[in-house]
């Protein structure tokens, strides 16, 4: 009796601890958002605003230099609009509810600038909670690692589940730092699946997870 109390005990500080884990992440990404919003689209929108009134002037003055204004003006509304966009895609890839897992996986890899094997079996259409854990989980795995890692991304269904794992190899021989593992953790066995990682020196590190897909995400 006295072992199982202990166990139920172990159980809710475990969970308590999960969801602090999740409220904070949550909290964290939101001012990371902030961060970026306010490092750049705000500092070109804010230049874009001084840089109008200045043209004004211009406009009759020195028609030559405004016209160069409005084409520096030109050239920070598209890298206003291309960060925007990076960063609307950073926070829910828009593929990914259309089964575009693939695609999403090839592009994240890219942005990380690792080389990356992807094989998934097949784009099905999965709940979108269990396509998007997999996205982040291989986001977050290749987002930190060193140059020259490589990677394999292997994702597949089976006997119910969604399986996925992520082998990192080359440079990357050290476990991902706990907070990360935590994250990861917490965000699989949210939707009932679980998650293991081994890091052997000379082997790199890889990461497997699965995902029930016979539940509501």
């Amino acid at each position: 009796m006295q072992e199982t109390l202990d166990r139920l005990r172990l159980e809710v500080g475990e969970l308590r601890a999960s969801r602090e884990r999740v409220v904070l992440a949550a909290d964290a990404d939101r001012r990371r958002i902030e961060r970026d919003l306010h490092d750049g689209p705000q500092q070109h929108l804010i230049a874009l605003a001084v840089n109008l009134q200045l043209a004004r002037q211009l406009a009759d003055a020195d028609p030559a230099a405004s016209k160069a204004l409005l084409e520096e003006m030109g050239r920070d509304v598209r890298q206003a609009l291309d960060e925007l966009g990076k960063l609307a895609h950073r926070i829910y890839p828009p593929l990914l509810e259309k089964g575009g897992l693939t695609v999403e996986l090839r592009a994240a890899a890219a942005a990380a600038g690792v080389p990356t094997r992807i094989e998934v079996a097949a784009d099905a259409d999965y709940p979108p909670g269990v396509q998007s854990a997999v996205y982040f989980c291989c986001l977050e795995v290749l987002e930190r690692a060193r140059d020259g890692a490589q990677a394999t991304v292997t994702v597949q269904d089976e006997a119910g589940a969604l399986m996925f794992e992520i082998v990192m190899a080359g440079a990357t021989e050290e476990a991902p730092p706990s907070g990360l593992l935590d994250r990861l953790r917490d965000r699989v066995e949210a939707l009932g699946g679980e998650l293991t990682v081994r890091s052997e020196p000379g082997q790199g590190t890889r990461v497997s997870g699965s995902l029930p897909l016979s539940r509501r995400c």
